[in-house]
């Protein structure tokens, strides 16, 4: 990095606010400035690593339309550098088939543990899903790919002594059940299947948001007075659990102990033989007459129960393919080959929660024999969604480690992938208290001897709740990516891990402000706070084209680009834009190494909402780069930049010429006329060379992103 003013210093961008003098108007002048003083450098990245996009589960039909020349190259001419490929089927609680050359743990019956072949057969197009019979009667929180062949629900096996070389206890696994609304229950009617649970616990719910693990439950489960079981031989089993009801929504059973009884695969693999498998769970009562009674059945206007569990054993079935065509993953020869990695090492997933770890190996070891480059892996997805409890994930996680770099010891592994919150995940309290799931995952690896294991921490960011975004919600972002950095920091995740948004928009559902200027202007202030907040990768969502649909707040669509049902592409949003100006200006792939300075500006509203934000980027190039977010949706701004180095207090300004280009409200409207809605102006961005020099202004325009870019005098 370069030394002394030229390299560091304090800018000040002088803002126009128009005061009546005599009659007339003159533009008074506001100071932003950034402290870039050798020595206060806030962060350091290459691009090429650091701003990446998407590719996210498609349709065979989708598949065969975005992966053509035409579209792979419209996609990448947004800028973005390296590319993130998420697992939707693990999301949606089903297991990924990476390939389907490979071997049954039940050959026979074309049954039971699937392993992918690290064979190179023919190149692999597409990616399926298979359900999850041992599912059962569980949701654990995602809407799951639905099966034919649903069974009992059956616990995961390598969370049991056999394979985590741990006690049973130490990983307790649970079904909660949520009757929808408080009912009277003194009684539980549980149908077991093989392997049952010798020792466990029902209870009950005292509080609210019982399975709420973003804002955290309230409350705490409590054991009903005969609802302790030791010693218990399965079957069919009604359990009076107190004498007088207790109104009550959520119940647990809790189980400890396993008989580790054969379930009716058979003997010859001992996964079918661990955890629990229950059949059905009903709450209710005992009447007179010693009946029980359902308290969920003949309900006028009430809501089935629904179930949440801790975990699903993977076993599934060649029958279990969801091979429709309508939910599809891109095969990994087709993805590496398609051009759509821009040429560059490629984050790639693992199944953790429905997979095995032998699988995940194959995974790694084909995709390395065939020669393709991978930056990382992101082990699992969102295991708080699936309400997983950390010490849980964290024995899969080293399971899975193990397998993987026994093939490539050098690879990074990382994750969790949180689910977009603005807030710490909490849990249920384990024994000393502890909520926190991230800092209790941690702390697992670090009691393990394994912390090193974990190379990266990545979580999704959707900040905004779809139908409620306003404008001024515009003026929260950097605040809520600066806190949510700093939450996993202290959490527990260690100075030297980088953090990584793999997976972000305004929302985790479609908004009209996707497809506004508003989007824009997010996604600026959001990839500029990530990286003042010592963020390390930033991956927008998604890529490819997709069509616009309805939402709560008008039509929109996820993508970079507007188009019909067949992929053409019919106009360019918001998103893409703004990656432009990102990518394109703000900062300079194929570079090197970027060095980031604090900046601050005292330009507010009258309620105090700051109004420009600014970016400060020293580029290898030798150019200085200052992205400015022009927040006021009715005013444009005049800016003048002067450069400080607090250490030496010398003033500098740009010198020579300075290259402005800005996009905003006056190059892009978006035009609301539903699934055919569309932007009229479309860009693109404007740019125009300027004179620099101690009094030089530049103007924002109102609700636009600005790059300056220049040289600073000596």
């Amino acid at each position: 990095m370069r030394q002394g003013i030229a390299a560091a210093g304090v800018l000040t961008a002088t803002l126009s606010i128009l005061v009546p003098v005599c009659g007339q108007t003159e533009e008074a002048v506001a100071t932003v400035r950034v402290d870039a003083t050798p020595g206060h450098v806030i962060n350091a990245f290459d691009p090429d690593s650091a701003l990446g996009s998407s590719i996210d589960v498609l349709s065979r039909r989708e598949i065969d339309l975005v992966y053509t020349p035409h579209i792979i190259a419209e996609s990448l001419s947004a800028g973005w550098g390296p590319i993130t490929y998420r697992n939707n089927t693990e999301l949606r609680m089903a297991a990924w088939h990476w390939t389907e050359n490979g071997t049954w743990s039940d050959p026979a019956h074309k049954s039971g543990y699937f392993t992918g072949s690290t064979e190179l057969k023919e190149p692999l197009r597409y990616i399926f899903a298979y359900a999850l019979p041992h599912r059962g009667f569980s949701t654990s929180g995602d809407r799951p790919v639905e099966g034919p062949n649903l069974s009992s629900w059956k616990s995961n096996p390598y969370l049991t002594s056999r394979f985590t070389g741990e006690s049973d206890a130490l990983h307790p696994q649970w079904v909660v059940m949520d009757l929808q609304a408080e009912k009277p229950v003194s009684a539980i009617r549980i149908a077991w299947a093989s392997p049952y649970a010798r020792t466990y616990q029902v209870q009950y719910w005292v509080g609210k948001n019982a399975l709420d693990f973003d804002a955290g439950p309230q409350g705490e489960w409590r054991t009903f007075p005969s609802g302790a079981v030791k010693d218990a031989h399965g079957g069919t089993v009604t359990l009076k659990l107190v004498k007088t009801p207790v109104a009550a929504r959520y119940l647990r059973v809790w189980m400890t102990e396993s008989s580790n009884t054969c379930d009716l695969h058979g003997s010859d693999d001992v996964r079918n033989c661990v955890g629990y498998a229950i059949q059905s769970i009903d709450a209710g009562n005992v009447n007179a007459s010693g009946d029980f009674v359902d308290v969920t059945k003949n309900t006028a206007g009430g809501q089935a129960p629904t179930y949440c569990s801790s975990s699903i054993d993977p076993w599934h079935s060649a029958a279990d393919a969801y091979s429709s065509g309508r939910y599809q993953h891109t095969g990994f020869d087709l993805f590496f080959s398609s051009g759509i990695t821009n040429n560059l090492p490629a984050m790639i997933p693992v199944t953790l929660l429905y997979g095995t770890p032998d699988d995940a190996a194959a995974e790694i070891a084909y995709i390395e024999k065939r020669g393709y480059p991978i930056a990382y892996v992101e082990m699992g997805e969102e295991p708080d969604g699936k309400h997983a409890l950390p010490e849980d994930y964290g024995a899969l996680y080293l399971q899975w480690a193990a397998a993987i770099h026994k093939v490539d010891p050098k690879l990074k592994l990382g994750g969790p992938i949180f689910e977009g919150v603005n807030e710490d995940i909490r849990v249920w309290p384990d024994a000393q208290g502890r909520t926190s799931w991230l800092g209790r995952f941690l702390d697992y690896l670090k009691a393990h001897g394994r912390l090193g294991d974990l190379a990266f921490v990545s979580f999704e960011h959707y900040p905004f709740e779809p139908c409620d975004i306003r404008w001024k919600t515009l003026y929260r972002e950097p605040q809520l990516m600066k806190h949510i950095l700093q939450v996993w920091r202290d959490d527990g995740v260690p100075q030297d891990r980088p953090l990584m948004v793999t997976e972000s928009s305004l929302s985790a559902e479609l908004t009209g402000p996707m497809s506004q200027i508003f989007a824009a202007l997010w996604l600026s202030d959001s990839i500029g706070a990530f990286f003042e907040g010592g963020g390390a990768a930033y991956y927008h969502s998604p890529i490819q084209p997709q069509p616009v649909q309805p939402s709560c707040l008008g039509p929109a669509t996820w993508s970079n680009f507007g188009t019909d049902k067949d992929f053409n592409i019919r106009g360019y949003t918001s998103f893409y834009f703004a990656a432009h100006m990102i990518n394109l200006e703000w900062v300079e792939h194929r570079s090197g190494v970027h060095h980031m300075f604090p900046s601050s500006s005292d330009v507010k509203d009258g309620e105090g909402n700051v109004l420009v934000t600014s970016y400060a980027l020293d580029r290898p190039d030798g150019n200085w780069s200052l992205m400015l977010v022009n927040r006021d949706e009715a005013q444009a701004h005049r800016v003048r930049v002067l450069f400080e180095d607090s250490a030496s207090k010398r003033t500098a300004s740009f010198s020579g010429a300075v290259r402005q280009v800005s996009f905003g409200s006056e190059q892009y409207v978006w035009k609301d006329d539903g699934a055919n809605s569309y932007a009229d102006p479309d860009g693109p961005p404007v740019g125009r060379t300027l004179s620099g020099g101690p009094q030089a202004t530049f103007v924002l325009p109102k609700a636009s992103v600005t790059v300056l870019r220049g040289r600073v005098e000596n």
